[in-house]
């Protein structure tokens, strides 16, 4: 199955998890109905300057991220670790995490999260 660019389903969530600002989420796959894997999330995540998504836990699944584009401040359980194009960050089993765009332009990562 293929889906071109522009054919996802795009949301915007403003203080998505207690953030700052808004986040605009393109769906590239439906959890439940077109993946069969038990997945909560398969999407691009856009966060423009100054937008943050606020801390959350991952109890019983993982979150991958991965940095497509931009700079940013992930903070996993207390410490902060800087991020840019070309990192990945996994967090789960219970652990936590939050993002902030620290940079000038857009930060966009590619976000997947799998459920045990």
């Amino acid at each position: 199955m293929i889906r071109r660019k522009g054919q996802f389903k795009t949301e915007v969530r403003e203080k998505m998890r207690g953030g700052t600002g808004h986040v605009k989420i393109e769906h590239f796959w439906e959890p439940g109905g077109e993946l069969k894997a038990k997945t909560r999330l398969c999407a691009k995540l856009v966060l423009d300057p100054g937008c943050s998504i606020g801390f959350h836990e991952h109890k019983e699944e993982e979150e991958i991220y991965f940095i497509l584009r931009g700079e940013g401040v992930v903070e996993e359980n207390g410490e902060k670790h800087p991020v840019t194009a070309g990192d990945s960050v996994l967090t789960g089993n219970g652990a936590g995490h939050s993002i902030a765009n620290t940079g000038a332009e857009p930060l966009e990562l590619l976000a997947f999260i799998a459920q045990y």
